[in-house]
């Protein structure tokens, strides 16, 4: 048996098969890449500066400043060319919690080219704790960074149509009960079991560890491996947890995903851990993370091109 010739011969497999492996992650790297490219990330920076500031006085539910951050979704919908839900943007409703509130949630659809009866809901909170004892929550992270990020997708949207309808969701009276997400749910404008997937975002604008949250697949194992075969973006670490599995805060009803949840609608929230300035007037556009933010939200939209390619 010729020994060196076969020695020669692993060596020169080993590196083929290195090489092909490069080539296979820098064309996955690659399609990461062209993806951040789409998005108009300092419109993204712009829109929550725009909604965390002063003039919005923290977005509290039935205020003035409430109506100003429901106009200005609106009209950057509007700007974009995307076209309301039903008859019109706003879908208004009035509850009871200690008081009487009007409210509204935002909504645009964006037609699919393939599953078009098919519908993944895009959600994100508009409303935060307005003002108290003088001073203005204004609510930067929490959650002008996700309503930001919807916008941001419709602009995506325009370029890169997604398979599967999606439903732009700016929701109201989260903070006060998730009351904006349950009307929506319990007043679908589409057929209910038309909604597929419900992705939430919820606080996703800074972390001190680089960490975003993918809650959802202990109960819809089919999300799993979407979540953990994409690459974050960045220095980003994209992590699953904070679902009851383990000893972190239980996530599973924590913000606008467990009206989805509750209706049996399979669900994933993307959000991070509670820093020093949740639900602080301290929560303010200065104290993001822009760098983590704009990898998170194009880490998510990562997450979802691998989910809108399935069938769900």
């Amino acid at each position: 048996m010729n020994y060196r010739y076969f020695t020669c011969l692993f060596l020169v497999v080993f590196v083929i098969s290195c090489k092909t492996q490069n080539t296979s992650q820098k064309n996955t790297e690659a399609a990461v890449v062209s993806t951040a490219y789409y998005l108009n990330t300092s419109a993204l920076l712009e829109d929550v500066e725009i909604l965390s500031s002063d003039a919005y006085e923290g977005r509290r539910t039935g205020t003035n400043g409430a109506a100003l951050a429901q106009e200005y979704i609106v009209e950057r919908f509007a700007q974009l060319g995307v076209h309301p839900l039903g008859s019109g943007y706003l879908q208004s409703f009035t509850f009871q919690a200690g008081k009487t509130y009007h409210a509204a949630n935002v909504l645009a659809l964006i037609p699919g080219t393939s599953n078009t009866k098919e519908y993944i809901i895009l959600s994100a909170h508009y409303d935060h704790e307005g003002i108290q004892n003088g001073e203005i929550y204004n609510g930067a992270d929490d959650d002008a960074s996700g309503i930001a990020a919807l916008i941001a997708f419709a602009e995506y949207f325009k370029e890169n149509p997604p398979k599967h309808s999606v439903i732009l969701a700016a929701v109201d009276a989260e903070e006060l009960g998730l009351v904006g997400s349950k009307y929506f749910v319990e007043n679908s404008i589409i057929p209910i079991e038309n909604i597929k997937l419900n992705i939430n975002m919820d606080m996703i604008s800074r972390s001190d560890k680089n960490q975003l949250y993918a809650v959802g697949s202990k109960y819809y194992k089919h999300l799993e491996a979407p979540i953990k075969n994409t690459i974050p973006y960045g220095n980003l670490q994209l992590r699953i947890g904070h679902d009851g599995s383990d000893k972190l805060d239980d996530w599973t009803y924590a913000s606008d995903h467990a009206s989805f949840h509750k209706a049996g609608i399979p669900f994933i929230y993307f959000g991070v851990e509670d820093h020093k300035d949740y639900h602080q007037p301290t929560d303010d556009y200065k104290n993001i993370h822009p760098d983590f933010y704009k990898n998170a939200v194009h880490t998510i939209l990562a997450v979802f091109q691998k989910l809108d390619t399935m069938q769900l």
